[in-house]
């Protein structure tokens, strides 16, 4: 319980999203050498990945780890008060390696928006692919086994 509580805390000074668990479907899994994550359902029937670790992570890493948990994201959640901040990100990366172009547009920016760094990352879920929520294992032959059977998706209302 104060586990839940530090992670409701922790995503609110972070994030600026106020969260509040309901049910916790796996709690703190390894899905690399050195990262963890926490998926868990809020009252409001969100289900929430919330990924943290020591090493430096990106926004493409995320992606990664969010793709071979056998979930599919519906949105990446900046830091609290920096709305745009991928964007911001990804225009210094871009301005770093071509100084002299103006004129950018998104295709531009979007490698670029994955060298973000993003740990702690809080990931909203829009699907569970086959109804398994795998995690990281090195001794598995493909490095990733089931750590929950839970079945989810969400339907888009107007």
């Amino acid at each position: 319980m104060y586990d839940e509580l530090a992670l409701e805390r922790s995503i609110k000074d972070y994030f600026g999203v106020d969260v509040d668990l309901r049910h916790v479907i796996v709690f703190n899994v390894p899905v690399s050498r050195s990262a963890y994550a926490t998926l868990f359902l809020t009252s409001r029937k969100q289900l929430l990945l919330s990924i943290a670790g020591q090493s430096r992570l990106t926004l493409g890493d995320i992606k990664k780890i969010v793709s071979r948990m056998g979930l599919r994201a519906e949105q990446y959640f900046p830091p609290k008060h920096r709305p745009d901040y991928f964007n911001e990100v990804g225009r210094e990366k871009f301005h770093d390696v071509f100084p002299g172009r103006k004129n950018i547009s998104d295709q531009d920016l979007y490698f670029y928006r994955l060298l973000s760094p993003y740990n702690p990352a809080l990931v909203q879920i829009s699907e569970i692919k086959d109804g398994s929520v795998y995690q990281y294992d090195s001794d598995s032959t493909s490095s990733w086994r089931v750590a929950a059977k839970f079945a989810y998706r969400r339907i888009r209302t107007s």
